[in-house]
């Protein structure tokens, strides 16, 4: 199977992220809200939807 170029860039990228916060996902969850609190985009937080009740 060929490896796809993009796939193979998304997780080179995602492996130097890793790696630069020591594998540790806590530090990189941080890192991110960090991010989030910084940038000047509107972050949307959706709460989570109930699903309809079965109707019997």
């Amino acid at each position: 199977m060929n490896e796809d170029p993009i796939v193979a860039e998304i997780r080179k990228y995602r492996a130097e992220h890793a790696e630069k916060y020591g594998h540790d996902l806590g530090r990189i969850c941080e890192a991110l809200r960090e991010a989030e609190a910084k940038s000047t985009r509107k972050v949307v937080h959706r709460k989570p939807r109930l699903l309809p009740k079965p109707s019997s």
